[in-house]
């Protein structure tokens, strides 16, 4: 599987929102469809312009996306027949190769995410809650070597 990780373009928007919404849908059995239907609107219209995305492409379809603030990963998401075939790291590593050490938070529910930072080589910094949703989160840390 050749993919090609590159900077998003407003092009992308669609497809990006696409897995977005299936990847937070699996991960997120808690979230309820009024919080991911405003949650889609907010990433739509606040965290893309705002954050360094970028997208993993294959056969010229975008499977994925990872959006960065800085050296925090505000968002990595993928089409679900996607997981566990390298993308995702392929997305980390682009990260990590623009800021090193990385940051991020994921919801102590959601046993994808958390298993694929832990492989990732993130450890734990703190434990805290997340109000709109009533869930523990975790913030994560990655130190680069």
């Amino acid at each position: 599987m050749k993919i090609r990780i590159r900077q998003y373009m407003v092009s992308d928007l669609d497809a990006v929102l696409n897995s977005w919404e299936v990847a937070t849908r699996l991960a997120h059995p808690f979230m309820t469809d009024d919080f991911i239907a405003q949650e889609k609107i907010n990433v739509a219209e606040i965290y893309m312009p705002n954050t360094d995305t970028w997208v993993a492409e294959f056969e010229g379809e975008v499977k994925g996306f990872i959006a960065l603030m800085g050296n925090e990963v505000g968002a990595i998401f993928l089409q679900p027949d996607c997981h566990g075939k390298g993308i995702g790291k392929l997305l980390m590593d682009k990260a990590q190769g623009l800021h090193g050490d990385l940051e991020v938070e994921v919801f102590k529910e959601n046993s994808i995410g958390r298993r694929f930072y832990s492989r990732y080589g993130f450890e734990l910094l703190e434990e805290k809650l997340h109000e709109p949703t009533g869930q523990q989160v975790l913030r994560l840390k990655f130190k680069a070597t």
